[in-house]
């Protein structure tokens, strides 16, 4: 199990609380210092079942730069969603764990995060 975090990050800092306090054995990968690859974010999206815009936080001053709102969200705009996220890795929602049986969630809560705990 991988846990994708941003140590300023309440909710990150909740799920690795309760990682720990479930004796969980886990990789931290702090993905602002180990930028993901448009691939590895493709198998993320790919593990969580959603799209690029939905792990998006649109909210950031970089996604208001990028005009993020106005962007399509279809199939042939998917690659530009990718490449930001790639370029721009504090757009990604976070936490993000990738569970062991193959799937992933976003693990804003607690019941998420038991979640990928039980896969």
């Amino acid at each position: 199990m991988e846990i994708w975090i941003n140590p300023a990050c309440s909710k990150c800092r909740s799920a690795v609380d309760l990682l720990d306090a479930e004796g969980a054995e886990y990789t931290v990968r702090r993905y602002l210092d180990d930028v993901p690859s448009p691939d590895e974010i493709r198998a993320v999206l790919d593990r969580l079942g959603l799209e690029p815009w939905d792990i998006t936080r649109t909210q950031e001053a970089a996604a208001k730069e990028l005009g993020l709102k106005d962007w399509p969200r279809d199939a042939d705009s998917r690659e530009r969603w990718v490449s930001a996220l790639a370029e721009h890795p504090k757009l990604i929602q976070r936490p993000i764990i990738t569970a062991d049986d193959g799937s992933a969630v976003v693990a804003r809560t607690d019941e998420a995060v038991r979640d990928a705990l039980s896969r």
